[in-house]
């Protein structure tokens, strides 16, 4: 174990433990609705979402947005899950991962990435309290202590840039305050699944400055057998300690500076393929299928070991007409997955597998971003930003495989440079009219570091780069004093790409050019019957240009970039709550999402075992699938979402409540190409809490269970070599308890 990791684990501890001990009930206070107004008794709070970086009522923006507050977040991570737990809680997003907790591939609207490889691109960005968390190690950085979640959808290249063709996701986590505030929740369930996570504010010198320290621990035992080896409880655990502290300075009121530092010690297990689980000719599971045991002949236990550190420091200053923000972080990580990758053996299988694979991948990286910018203080008829923004990216990602290829090391670096601004004008009383700008500058280049078999260091170098401008339109319209409509056009881009894993495999790197996506969206904002009912929804189309894709597996084993000619996605998103009685809320999301790529020549290679159901050709001697009009890899076709809460009073201090969510699954394409294993339908997970709960907020108590029906859902698939996939998350019972001073 580092220095760091053993510092990490003693910060984390400590912080948890502050967290429990300064919990006393005689500093309990009212708490609101983290994330959102408090409203009038049997009326919906009001939403807060920051996607015009100023704090806005979600009804009064132009967008397609939806959020998760901080209440839902601890119930989807009670049994210790993490990042892809998000996939389908809100319409639109989907979070998938063949990388277990780390590297998760994110998609909104159906456009993401499924490049598994740890220098993999997506049009996802994922942001971190105003930090781009760009690689896909960083992005699976644990979510704790959180004011809130933000999910825009849609390209929102104006204000925050770095690859977002697709849409945002948007973490703000709680911060120091004027007040003492303390936060604590635990569960333990089955499999000795354990999740704490906490945070306390402790103002240092009241109105000048305050401390917060949140932290996380996770934990579960491993679970599942090794039938090959006999041996019990052989992988499917992990220990997962995260924690951040803040230190909030405000010498007057015109003047803020917030240092942050957080980091992540992961210990876990990677992803436990399985060989030969899904049909043939369907996407069944089949008799080799056991949740319970894998048959693993090498892997050397599936470790994934990953430590990150995050630090910031953020700067505002509000002058008479405008506010200056600088915000400056560094972050970094390092660690390694290595797997079973057929999933199985040569002798057992189960089924045929023609040859082994067991490979490791690990990363080496550093991340700098600038960002300023100044923005008009809120009151006027037009409020505008501009800004700048810097990027810098280094990493080294080595491949090595235990028994094929040996050790190669890759090096991938990115400079980008981008300037910004956004008006909006109250062109009438119901009328509001807002257009942004983005210049952007991206280059990357890529290098061997270690000889390949086929290179010696330094070579296979490639250098891309583009520079272009995106541009968003939106007009908002009050039809009524509980109604609105707007209208939102918006040009992004994804910049080029380069991806080098192939170059341990015998063969060169593959370059993906701009992908340039121009989105049309139109929808409506409406809260009604006394704010106790909220519909709000969108329809959207949008074509992209020289999409980006990457052809993954297939016979050949290959991770390769490629352009296709053209791409596009249509569809809606309706998000709705229901305060059927003070006492219940209703909230339901569903989405529709129809994605077609369009390159009538683009081939790509295809399984060893699976049914191909596409045209192929075959091209240097190499059979290959014609995959135009197929769907986008991992577009679910439906989402949909519902949670439930229903609550009795059982005395004046406190309630009896009832508490079940469920998300829904459409049919989903796993690769480029289409085969009949390979793809999944009508996916259903549900979970349910019962417990008491304090009217004040102090104090909450539940017995739980997460994936109630035991539901056996594959969420992914290896298809190289045999008829691989990798399946969710058990069913889990346990107790939890929260506390709020």
């Amino acid at each position: 174990m580092t220095i760091r990791s053993t510092a990490a684990r003693l910060l984390g501890a400590s912080t948890l433990a502050l967290a429990a001990f300064t919990a006393q009930p005689v500093l309990a206070q009212d708490t609101a609705a983290t994330g959102a107004e408090e409203a009038a008794d049997g009326q919906l709070n009001t939403i807060i979402v920051t996607a015009n970086r100023r704090e806005e009522n979600l009804q009064d923006v132009a967008v397609s947005a939806a959020t998760l507050d901080a209440g839902t977040v601890k119930t989807i991570f009670d049994a210790g899950a993490e990042v892809t737990a998000l996939a389908a809680r809100v319409p639109g997003l989907f979070v998938e991962s063949s990388n277990g907790r780390a590297a998760p591939r994110f998609y909104i609207r159906g456009l993401g990435n499924t490049d598994f490889d740890l220098a993999a691109s997506q049009p996802v960005s994922v942001v971190m309290d105003e930090i781009v968390l760009e690689n896909v190690t960083l992005k699976s950085f644990p979510i704790f202590d959180v004011e809130r979640i933000e999910v825009l959808r849609g390209p929102q290249g104006t204000l925050f840039g770095r690859n977002t063709p697709a849409g945002i996701v948007k973490i703000d986590t709680a911060r120091p305050g004027d007040e003492f505030t303390a936060q604590f929740s635990a569960s333990y369930g089955g499999f000795n699944s354990l999740s704490m996570d906490g945070g306390v504010t402790v103002p240092i010198a009241p109105g000048v400055a305050s401390l917060r320290l949140s932290g996380l621990y996770q934990h579960r035992d491993n679970w599942i057998d090794n039938g090959f080896t006999g041996e019990d409880d052989f992988i499917g655990g992990f220990d997962e300690l995260a924690g951040r502290a803040q230190l909030l300075i405000t010498p007057d009121s015109r003047l803020s500076m917030l240092g942050t530092i957080a980091f992540r010690d992961l210990d876990a297990t990677s992803t436990p393929f399985r060989a030969n689980i899904l049909g043939p000719g369907n996407n069944d599971l089949n008799a080799n299928y056991d949740r319970d045991t894998v048959f693993y002949d090498a892997g050397g236990g599936n470790p994934a070991d990953y430590d990150a550190l995050i630090a910031s420091f953020r700067l505002d200053y509000e002058a008479d007409f405008a506010t200056l923000t600088s915000i400056t972080a560094y972050a970094e990580s390092e660690g390694s997955s290595r797997g079973d990758i057929d999933g199985g053996n040569l002798v057992t299988g189960p089924g045929f597998i023609p040859f082994p694979s067991d490979t490791q991948d690990s990363i080496d990286l550093d991340q700098f971003t600038h960002e300023v910018r100044l923005a008009s203080n809120p009151g006027g008829m037009i409020d505008w930003q501009v800004g700048m923004f810097v990027f810098e990216s280094d990493f080294d990602v080595t491949t090595v495989g235990f028994n094929f290829p040996p050790s190669v090391t890759v090096r991938h670096t990115n400079d980008a440079w981008a300037v910004f601004g956004q008006v909006s004008a109250q062109a009438s009383d119901v009328l509001k009219l807002t257009g942004g700008l983005r210049w952007t500058d991206d280059e990357k280049q890529f290098a061997v570091v270690s000889p390949s078999f086929i290179s010696g260091p330094g070579a296979q170098f490639r250098s891309v780069e583009d520079d272009r401008l995106s541009w968003d339109l939106s007009a908002f319209l009050d039809v009524s004093d509980e109604a609105s409509v707007y209208a939102r056009l918006a040009n992004g881009f994804r910049a080029p790409t380069i991806q080098g894993r192939d170059v341990a495999f015998g063969s060169p790197p593959s370059v993906a050019t701009s992908e340039k996506i121009m989105s049309y969206e139109a929808g409506f904002k409406s809260e009604f019957a006394g704010r106790s009912i909220r519909l709000n929804g969108a329809v959207y189309y949008y074509t992209i240009e020289d999409p980006q894709f990457t052809a993954v597996g297939g016979a050949g084993n290959l991770v390769q970039l490629v352009n296709a000619d053209k791409g596009r996605g249509l569809g809606f998103e309706l998000d709705s709550a229901f305060q059927i009685t003070p006492d219940f809320l209703i909230t339901a999301g569903v989405s529709w999402n129809d994605t077609k790529i369009q390159d009538d020549t683009l081939a790509v290679g295809i399984c060893a075992q699976c049914t191909v159901t596409d045209p192929t050709v075959v091209l240097s001697g190499t059979t290959r699938a014609l995959v135009d009009g197929n769907p986008f890899p991992n577009a679910p076709e439906w989402i949909a979402d519902v949670t439930a809460r229903y609550a009795f009073p059982v005395s004046d201090a406190g309630e009896v409540f009832v508490f079940t969510d469920w998300t829904y699954q459409g049919a989903t394409n796993f690769l480029i190409y289409e085969s009949l294993e390979f793809n999944a339908n009508n996916q259903i997970e549900g979970g349910l809490r019962i417990g008491y709960a304090r009217n004040d907020g102090l104090f909450e108590v539940a017995a739980f269970v997460r994936n109630i029906t035991d539901a056996d859902n594959v969420k992914g698939a290896i298809d190289f070599n045999n008829n691989t996939a990798f399946v969710n998350d058990p069913r889990v019972f346990g107790i939890s308890a929260r506390l709020n001073y």
